[in-house]
């Protein structure tokens, strides 16, 4: 499952076409600074399991977000850090050691053709990155003129800001009070396990039931990245960035924007807890990310 994917295509939901993108956006940002790219530069993401890479130029490369092990030829790989790579070397990775994704950039950015001005695949409806599809055996892709990258590894001190988290940060759903009052105390004071039917469309959620108060018909409405729906049955799902652009299930909170990145890291059978946090927070909580991702101190020479 390792698809082309950069920071997605936002604007098209009327269209019934959701953003797609990187799981990860905050990993991929990194690694496309560490190169000197563009941040929305595309890379490839690799989920779970990884892959092998023959480099037909001279370029240099960024691996970031989890560890998937990777080697230069016989050599490991620092992850959060820029390097040389030599046309014919190759470039392995295992499955993950710690989270669900990690970022293969490469100086130039990935180049695959645009779908509405955006190179992300969006494996569901097959558009997008190559062939709306993830990769296989035999594929080439191309890459933009390399350069020498201006930094080469990321501030451990700065960089422990952004980890991921495994207690989301939610506001309030639109439907919130829809719930018992003991159904929202569940929602905060026990833990979830994510299932193994998770995927980029949205992570399907095991553990206490959430039961609304009163049963209601709800009209289908647009649905905001992060929403936590509560289908009949009462197991939560997290609405991800393949998402649905509508919905008719009540919502019973929302991700906040800071830490949808760390959705993207959750892996099937992941424990996952949740704090609830006012909309002001949740704002400054983006603003304090931000700050970092833009600090000057978040990459070394």
């Amino acid at each position: 499952m390792t698809t082309v994917q950069d920071l997605g295509r936002e604007g098209f939901g009327p269209l019934g076409v959701s953003a797609s993108g990187a799981a990860d956006p905050v990993a991929l940002r990194i690694g496309n600074r560490l190169l000197g790219n563009r941040e929305a530069a595309a890379g490839l993401e690799l989920t779970l399991l990884g892959g092998t890479f023959r480099f037909e130029i001279d370029t240099w490369i960024a691996i970031t977000g989890s560890d998937f092990g990777p080697m230069l030829d016989d050599a490991p790989v620092d992850l959060w850090a820029a390097h040389r790579v030599r046309a014919g070397q190759i470039v392995r990775m295992q499955s993950t050691r710690s989270g669900a994704r990690c970022y293969l950039c490469v100086s130039g950015g990935i180049q695959v053709p645009l779908f509405l001005a955006s190179a992300s695949t969006h494996v569901l409806s097959g558009l997008g990155g190559l062939q709306g599809r993830a990769l296989r055996k035999g594929d080439r892709l191309q890459a933009d003129r390399p350069v020498p990258p201006p930094a080469r590894r990321v501030n451990p001190r700065v960089g422990a800001n952004l980890a991921p988290r495994r207690r989301l940060r939610v506001t309030d759903g639109l439907q919130a009070d829809w719930f018992r009052a003991a159904a929202r105390r569940t929602l905060f004071e026990t833990a979830y396990r994510v299932s193994e039917a998770s995927n980029r469309m949205g992570l399907r959620l095991e553990g206490a039931a959430l039961e609304l108060g009163v049963r209601r018909e709800m009209i289908t409405a647009g649905v905001a990245l992060g929403a936590i729906q509560v289908p009949a049955g009462g197991q939560p799902v997290v609405v991800f960035v393949e998402q649905q652009t509508t919905g008719g299930y009540p919502i019973i909170g929302n991700v906040i924007a800071a830490d949808l990145a760390s959705v993207g890291q959750l892996r099937p059978r992941d424990s996952v807890e949740f704090e609830p946090v006012s909309l002001e927070a949740a704002r400054n909580l983006l603003l304090e990310q931000e700050a970092s991702l833009a600090s000057d101190q978040l990459l070394l020479c």
